[in-house]
């Protein structure tokens, strides 16, 4: 276990701060013909997030990440345990209304304009048609959509990256404190997964609490406060960029001679280039280098590096036997 998990069973994690807390949520779906097979989404799920921070939570397909949101956004309900957002219990209809939210495949009327379709989300938040006139302009500008476009151009004829940042900007129509972004970034070229980040920075700056799920490593990295990361419906970790990558050093160590079969004692994901071997201590340092001479190889190089995000990632899910394929 990581020690940055910090996830006791009964966790005390309420703080006057928090703006979505769960404590041990499960949710277990019946499948098969007679609904006789139970599949384990979540299990005994705690997290807490702070108001303000961009949270982060990552994992593989199928790892729970959108069986949360729609417990915590209130579409199903958990099997077990409970949840608030913004003080209240899941599902609170005032809390609602300071809640937006971005699914991953939305389904939106593609013979609307852009601006017909906000107009038409705006009145389900019954807001004033004169708060719109206000509002929408501001929401257009915010995600890069021109308002000649928006109000000419019917959604059909939009591209991915543009459908994306119309999502956002109904996701943003009633000002919400608090916005659920599921994968946000899912199926965009380099350049929509840039306007999209911009996005959620400039949202970050107004103080909004947003939290989003993801599988895109390099966005998260450069926007979270904080990240937590599932896997088979448990949380493995959760905290700073900091506080979990700083518990991932790693050796990257370079020896002459030898075999592999005596370095893969020591040495992970060795390689050989130009007579040297290379790859990641598993050990103890100085272990490994008392133990050198024994072996007849030379130490040429040992340094400490911090591991990336993506390499402290897929070193948990094969920790746990998890493939691209589960």
């Amino acid at each position: 276990m990581d020690t940055v998990q910090n996830l006791p069973p009964s966790p005390t994690i309420t703080t006057e701060s928090a703006v979505v807390e769960t404590w041990n949520i499960n949710k277990i779906y019946r499948t098969g013909f007679w609904l006789n097979q139970k599949v384990q989404s979540l299990t005994n799920f705690s997290l807490s997030v702070r108001q303000g921070e961009t949270f982060g939570l990552l994992g593989p397909n199928g790892a729970g990440k959108t069986t949360l949101l729609k417990i915590l956004l209130g579409v199903i309900r958990p099997t077990s345990g409970r949840a608030v957002l913004l003080g209240k219990p899941i599902g609170d209809r005032a809390t609602k209304q300071k809640v937006g939210y971005l699914p991953e495949n939305p389904y939106f009327y593609d013979f609307l304009t852009a601006w017909e379709f906000l107009e038409f989300v705006g009145g389900l938040f019954q807001i004033p048609v004169s708060k719109q006139k206000q509002r929408i302009p501001q929401l257009l500008d915010l995600v890069g959509l021109a308002q000649k476009t928006a109000k000419k151009k019917q959604l059909r004829q939009y591209s991915k990256g543009m459908m994306q940042r119309v999502g956002m900007a109904q996701a943003l129509i009633n000002d919400p404190e608090l916005v659920f972004f599921d994968e946000p970034m899912s199926g965009l070229d380099p350049l929509g997964r840039y306007q999209v980040r911009e996005i959620i920075l400039s949202l970050k700056e107004q103080g909004k609490t947003i939290f989003f799920n993801s599988h895109v490593l390099t966005d998260v990295e450069q926007i979270c406060d904080r990240i937590a990361i599932l896997a088979r419906g448990e949380l493995i970790c959760v905290g700073s960029l900091e506080e979990i990558l700083g518990s991932a050093n790693v050796y990257q160590v370079v020896v002459k001679g030898g075999t592999e079969s005596q370095l893969e004692e020591w040495i992970t994901g060795l390689k050989l280039e130009d007579n040297l071997w290379h790859g990641q201590l598993k050990g103890d340092p100085q272990a490994f280098i008392d133990h050198l001479p024994a072996l007849d190889i030379q130490l040429i190089n040992l340094n400490l590096a911090r591991a990336s995000l993506e390499e402290y990632f897929i070193r948990q899910l094969k920790e746990r036997g998890i493939t691209a394929s589960q």
